[in-house]
C-alpha cells in the first residue's frame, strides 16, 4: 500500500476521532480559574508524538475551535458536527464528551487526551471504528458513492484524483461496496489477509 493511501485513510480517522474522545467540561468555575488549571496540564505529552504528529494534531484542534479562542467548549463541538454535516447531536452527547477532559481543553489538554487514549490503542481498531460510525447497522460493507461523498465534501476533502487512486487500490465488490474491514486490514497488516 503506498504512502498517500494510507495518508487518506488516517485522514478520515483524523475527521471522527476528535468527536468521540471530547466531553463538556463543568461550569462550576470561572473561566480564568479554569484556564489556569489547563495550563497545568501534563507537558511531557509532546515527547509521546513525533512533530509532525503534533503538527496534524494542532491543526485538528485549530479546525475544532471554531471561536479562535484557544479552548475547546461546547459551541466548539456543536459547530464541528454541524461542519461534519452531524446537525442534529443532542446536547447529552456533547456534554458525555466534554465530561472526559480533566478542565477546560486548551491545546495541551487535547493532546494530553489523545495521547490517553491512543497509548496501548491497536491501530487497526482504530482505524475500523472511524469506519464503524458511517457503518450504523454493522454490516462491514460501504456503498461507494456514499464514501466517495462523505470522503469529498466532509473535513479534509478528497480530490477526484485520491478518489480514484482510492478506487483504483481498493476496488470495490460487484454491488458497488467497499468492504472496510478488508481494507482496514490491508492497511494496518499489508495484504496479508490476501494470503491467508
Amino acid at each position: 500500500m503506498q504512502e498517500a493511501e494510507v495518508n487518506d485513510c488516517v485522514r478520515l480517522t483524523d475527521a471522527v476521532a476528535p468527536a468521540n474522545l471530547l466531553s463538556p467540561m463543568s461550569h462550576q468555575a470561572p473561566k480564568k480559574a479554569k484556564k489556569r488549571s489547563a495550563e497545568g496540564a501534563n507537558s511531557n505529552v509532546f515527547s509521546m508524538f513525533e512533530q509532525a504528529q503534533i503538527q496534524e494534531f494542532k491543526e485538528a484542534f485549530t479546525i475544532m475551535d471554531q471561536n479562535r479562542d484557544g479552548f475547546i467548549d461546547k459551541n466548539d463541538l456543536r459547530d464541528t458536527f454541524a461542519a461534519l454535516g452531524r446537525l442534529n447531536v443532542k446536547q447529552e452527547e456533547i456534554d458525555e464528551m466534554l465530561k472526559e477532559a480533566p478542565g477546560p481543553i486548551n491545546f495541551t489538554v487535547f493532546l494530553t487526551m489523545f495521547g490517553e487514549k491512543l497509548k496501548g490503542a491497536d491501530p487497526e481498531e482504530t482505524i475500523l471504528n472511524a469506519f464503524k460510525v458511517f457503518d450504523p447497522e454493522g454490516k462491514g460493507v460501504l456503498r461507494k458513492d456514499y464514501v466517495t461523498e462523505m470522503l469529498t465534501t466532509q473535513a479534509d476533502r478528497f480530490s477526484s484524483e485520491e478518489m480514484e487512486q482510492m478506487w483504483s487500490a481498493f476496488p470495490p465488490d460487484v454491488s458497488g461496496n467497499l468492504d472496510y474491514k478488508n481494507l482496514v486490514h490491508i492497511i494496518t497488516h499489508g495484504e496479508e489477509k490476501d494470503q491467508e
